[in-house]
């Protein structure tokens, strides 16, 4: 039955997303280009759809009725929803946001909190009443920083795919099989929408998948990745969701250093460096599947390591990724030396 789920999940996604190809544009569900996007013609952004139904199919097979996962279902398909409308309306930030934190309440609601966090000096830090605030934020971040990096065709599915996988094995790895299963599951429904969404893209994901996506992944993480009281395993779901987390932080910290507001895109992002530095969309993309992959097998190996040797790849993993921003220029420090001469100049003046 297992098994079956998986395939039924895919074979949704692969079935459903060409058939969203011809709805989505008389639904008004499509992605205008811009000077900031890479695409030049409209595209029908309603892919979420096809993920979440492949999803769901797996959910109902699996037959998970614990109140932990149906928080995961009803808060994921409420956080679909508030994406498929976003896809055809255009809602406010402020308004997607609302959603993102109703979304992230129903899940808390059913139980499912980051009851404590650990660090390498005090031992445990049990939040008690934050664990609820706590939560919601890190729910809502992740579902955020996978949305902001939804920027190049495939980019998105490719690195949610990447820490489903991540996540099922150290899940599996943990005991936690339910988490792992489903967690192959979103894997799967992912699988099956991703041959429409490589460049030459057919299909976005939109929002509607996006969030749905992200909000998963963070809740899976929270369900089955953070119980144990090692000292890294706070760190686990950060590195597998790594990436995202520190592009979605660079940006708001660019944002802010530019006087602009935070929910206002730009070509920033690492994948707009990665092009700038003369890679095409593909390129880019490996690129990015490369480092998703190698944060998920560092992921896997801190679960595996001794506390002090789990602390020495963090720290090495945090000095390359910090070299690599510097080098691609995303980390703002030219930024802020464009930003200094101009306002000496205008002080000369």
């Amino acid at each position: 039955m297992n098994i079956l789920a998986l395939a039924l999940a895919g074979v949704i996604s692969f079935w459903l997303t060409p058939v969203l190809c011809r709805v989505a544009p008389r639904l008004g569900a499509v992605d205008k280009p811009d000077a900031r996007k890479v695409h030049r013609t409209l595209m029908p952004r309603l892919g979420g759809v096809a993920i979440y139904a492949g999803f769901l199919a797996a959910f109902y097979l699996l037959a998970y009725h614990e109140d932990k996962y149906l928080g995961l279902l009803l808060g994921g398909t409420f956080i679909m929803l508030v994406g498929l409308v976003d896809d055809i309306k255009n809602i406010s930030p402020t308004l997607k946001l609302m959603g993102q934190i109703v979304a992230a309440a129903i899940l808390v609601a059913f139980g499912v909190r980051v009851e404590f966090l650990t660090n390498p000096f005090d031992g445990l830090f049990i939040l008690g009443k934050l664990a609820i605030p706590v939560t919601i934020f890190w729910i809502v971040g992740v579902t955020n920083a996978l949305n902001l990096v939804d920027g190049l065709d495939g980019l998105a599915a490719g690195t949610s795919f990447i820490a489903a996988v991540t996540i099922a094995v150290v899940a599996w790895l943990n005991g936690e099989v339910v988490v792992a299963l489903l967690s192959l599951a979103l894997a799967a429904s992912v699988l099956g929408f991703l041959p429409f969404n490589f460049h030459p893209a057919r299909i976005f994901m939109g929002d509607s998948g996006s969030m749905f996506l992200g909000f998963n992944l963070a809740a899976l993480a929270t369900i089955g990745l953070t119980k144990s009281a090692t000292v890294v395993s706070l760190f686990v779901p950060v590195v597998i969701l790594g990436l995202p987390i520190l592009d979605t932080t660079l940006a708001i910290i660019r944002r802010f250093l530019n006087h602009r507001p935070i929910f206002a895109p730009d070509k920033g992002h690492l994948h707009h460096r990665l092009l700038a530095q003369g890679l095409t969309q593909r390129q880019a993309v490996g690129v990015i599947y490369l480092v998703d992959a190698c944060l998920g097998g560092s992921a896997v190996l801190l679960t595996r390591l001794a506390t002090d040797q789990g602390m020495l790849i963090l720290v090495g993993l945090a000095v390359i990724i910090l070299v690599g921003c510097d080098k691609l220029g995303i980390l703002g420090r030219r930024h802020l030396t464009r930003v200094k001469a101009r306002h000496n100049s205008l002080h000369m003046l």
